[in-house]
């Protein structure tokens, strides 16, 4: 597919998207951008929330990473599933009960500033971080098979994604992304069935001859319980799973603020509940295509791709897609997949990330309308923020996106896990400002942890040489053979070592 063919695309996809923010932003009021009136049907909320939850990392990401992990990420997944559930089913009630429009107004009321300005604060990394990985991917195979061809500058690419965004969402805000991210769901879901449905065409088999195959047996492994020190063991995995829901989700302004949309808190429970079976059939989808991408590579010969001299597994997806010759129906649904889950995620950052600055770091009211143009430039310092961020995930980005992604989540979301449950669960008070203190050295102490095992098999590596001159038995191999490696259980430890230092810096509350 020439480049000329995927501009094409692009823009009628964004043409499409500009209509729908044209009817859904004639109220471009502050109640409207932050909360769309509370007017959302949630079943609309649910089915736009799938490809914002799975987004651009999962539609590349997953499936390039199945050679190396197999099937061991749908241990997550069901981690998440049973997060979910508390999202539903503890978080929820408080945000309605409390009626918030930033769901970091809960630490306001029960801590008082210090708590909600450092919940913001970590949110609002969390999620910057988070969407710029996002978008990350989405630019680097625009750049390689797009604009390179063009001599376009990566800088350039990245500000005109970041710029396409901005455009639909600037007046309708959460109102307009409700409905975009339903029309971004339903292209990834078609895509990745007709990517599917093309590459087992080709290799000509069909699916219960897939499925039964020895090539499907290479990647079909789940559930992964030998050893206990391996980072993918299922207990490290599932439990992570269900903390990086709880704070990926339920503390993270960006997902809440469209449950936030519907009208009464049974419609948000029901859009919870429905959302999270359908994600966690999808995600199984987009690790079967995984399975099928590396058999139609092997079958073919396909080199993974590189860019900047690195192998990058990611654009094996983009690289079959476009390049080998498998037809323009899978070209253009796989570049409308690719777009529309980027960009699910993407517009629900900004807009979300928008509004947490506004009402918990500027106290901009949703009700007053001279605060617009308030809100409006801090919408577009957004922009420029997460373009910056992007161009420098370039030259710094090595692994797995989708793994980069869940190990900087277990820094960042952890004091936010710490400060909820504390204060959902406890009735004690914050003295002074030792919270900010302890927010800080929870992420260090949390990292510490996790490189400990890696010291101590250097240190004893070196207590093994020297015993070359020594007399003492020190040999440890076993230690080091046998290495401890921490997974996604860093973001429970990480709130564990929060609550601890909360706990210690607060007061029974005379209330």
């Amino acid at each position: 597919m020439n480049s000329a063919t995927i501009i094409s695309i692009i823009v009628s996809y964004f043409l499409l998207l500009y209509v729908i923010s044209y009817f859904t932003g004639k109220d471009d009021s502050n109640a409207v951008f932050f909360k769309a009136g509370k007017s959302s049907k949630w079943y609309i909320v649910a089915f736009g929330m799938v490809g914002a939850s799975l987004s651009g990392v999962t539609f590349i990401s997953v499936p390039g990473w199945i050679e190396s992990s197999q099937f061991s990420y749908l241990q997550v997944v069901l981690g998440y599933f049973v997060g979910y559930l508390v999202v539903c089913y503890v978080l929820l009630p408080v945000y309605y009960r409390l009626n918030v429009t930033s769901i970091y107004e809960f630490l306001d009321i029960r801590f008082g500033k210090p708590a909600h300005l450092t919940g913001a604060f970590y949110f609002f990394i969390s999620r910057v971080l988070g969407a710029s990985f996002r978008l990350f991917l989405v630019a680097i195979i625009l750049q390689k098979f797009v604009f390179d061809n063009w001599n376009i500058p990566f800088p350039l690419t990245v500000g005109l994604s970041i710029a396409l965004i901005w455009v639909y969402t600037y007046k309708g805000g959460i109102k307009t992304i409700v409905w975009t991210d339903t029309l971004q769901t339903l292209f990834m879901i078609i895509a990745v069935l007709i990517s599917i449905i093309s590459i087992l065409k080709s290799i000509d088999l069909s699916l219960t001859e897939y499925l039964f195959s020895d090539e499907f047996k290479k990647y079909n492994k789940v559930f992964f319980l030998e050893d206990i020190n391996q980072r993918n063991h299922f207990l490290k995995s599932f439990i992570g799973g269900i903390f990086v829901t709880i704070c990926m989700t339920g503390l993270d302004q960006d997902m809440m603020q469209k449950n936030l949309t519907c009208k009464t808190i049974k419609d948000a429970q029901k859009n919870m509940l429905s959302f999270s079976f359908v994600l966690v059939i999808v995600t199984m989808l987009f690790m079967f295509l995984g399975s099928l991408l590396f058999a139609f590579k092997n079958q073919n010969a396909i080199l993974i791709p590189e860019m900047d001299g690195k192998i990058r597994t990611d654009l094996l997806f983009p690289e079959i897609a476009l390049n080998s010759e498998l037809g323009i129906v899978l070209g253009v649904s796989f570049l409308l997949g690719l777009i529309a889950a980027a960009y699910s995620s993407a517009d629900s950052a900004l807009t979300s990330l928008t509004t947490s600055f506004c009402i918990d770091f500027l106290a901009v009211k949703k009700d007053e309308n001279i605060n617009k143009k308030t809100r409006k430039i801090v919408h577009i310092l957004m922009s420029v923020l997460l373009v910056i961020i992007i161009i420098i995930y370039k030259y710094i980005l090595s692994s797995n996106v989708i793994d980069s992604l869940l190990t900087v989540a277990s820094y960042t979301y952890g004091p936010l896990l710490g400060l909820f449950t504390f204060g959902l669960y406890t009735k004690r008070k914050l003295i002074g400002n030792y919270i900010y203190v302890v927010v800080i050295l929870a992420p260090i102490f949390t990292y510490l942890i996790n490189i400990s095992p890696t010291l101590f098999a250097y240190l004893s590596d070196q207590v093994i040489l020297d015993c070359k001159f020594k007399t003492w038995n020190c040999a440890n191999s076993y230690a080091i053979k046998n290495l401890y490696i921490f997974g996604y259980e860093l973001l429970p430890i990480n709130g564990l070592i929060t609550i601890i230092g909360l706990y210690i810096c607060s007061v029974k509350s005379d209330k």
